[in-house]
């Protein structure tokens, strides 16, 4: 599934917007129709787009007391679909092998969130789903003034492009069999972060592969296997550091 369908408990909402000329969509979940601004947590999706997982995801983050918004890396309406790993692979390419153009488009969606009238502009974070944990590492790495970013069996290897200095606070939750990202580039990762001064966590569960959040991941020989035991505890780690930070 594409589209998301919105969640009759809540306020959600499509909402357009650009970097350059490219026309994106965010979806848009708030727990409260009324009150004083409130925290917001980017959603950066997995290789396939921003589909249904990640506006789960957003509509999760409302549920606990923040808002939620589902960005769009790819383009309004340019979707992927499970299991197709040559045409994801084509869709997510272009930004892992320019990350000047990764850091651009997810700044897009940061400046857009700042920009709601429900959010509270200085209270920003950023979450983000296998290709989407690469997305919001990278906009750590560019410095963005947010308070937290969180990595969810995300890539971790760099590109070519120099870092800012990081502000944000770090944690990634990572599957120790994930064959994505092998233990040398944890190691690597650690030391980059340390390196810089980050207030950094990696928490790293035994006997767990990539995507091991996501229920329809049951690809073992890719290396993509849904994890329940894992899902949960990355989700009590997830909400104690949004509570954390904000």
């Amino acid at each position: 599934m594409n589209e998301c369908e919105g969640n009759d408990t809540m306020k959600t909402q499509t909402i357009d917007y650009h970097d350059g000329d490219t026309l994106l969509e965010g979806y848009l979940a708030d727990n409260a129709e009324t009150g004083a601004p409130k925290p917001a947590v980017l959603v950066a999706h997995d290789w396939s787009g921003r589909r249904e997982f990640a506006c789960n995801a957003a509509e999760k983050v409302a549920e606990m007391g923040y808002v939620g918004f589902a960005l769009d890396m790819y383009g309004k309406g340019v979707y992927g679909k499970d299991g197709d790993i040559e045409g994801n692979g084509a869709l997510m390419s272009p930004f892992a092998s320019d990350r000047a153009l990764l850091r651009r488009r997810i700044n897009a969606a940061l400046q857009a969130v700042r920009n709601l009238p429900q959010v509270d502009s200085s209270r920003v974070a950023a979450m983000g789903y296998c290709f989407g944990g690469m997305c919001v590492l990278e906009l750590a790495r560019s410095g963005a003034d947010v308070k937290g970013v969180i990595s969810i069996h995300g890539i971790f290897a760099p590109g070519n492009v120099v870092n800012e200095r990081i502000t944000a606070k770090v944690l990634c939750l990572h599957g120790h069999d994930d064959p994505m990202v092998p233990p040398e580039q944890v190691l690597d990762f650690e030391r980059e972060m340390t390196d810089a001064s980050v207030d950094w966590q990696v928490h790293v569960y035994g006997g767990t592969m990539h995507a091991f959040t996501n229920p329809v991941a049951n690809n073992p020989d890719f290396g993509t296997v849904y994890n329940e035991t894992a899902a949960i505890r990355a989700y009590q780690s997830i909400t104690q550091f949004l509570h954390e930070i904000f």
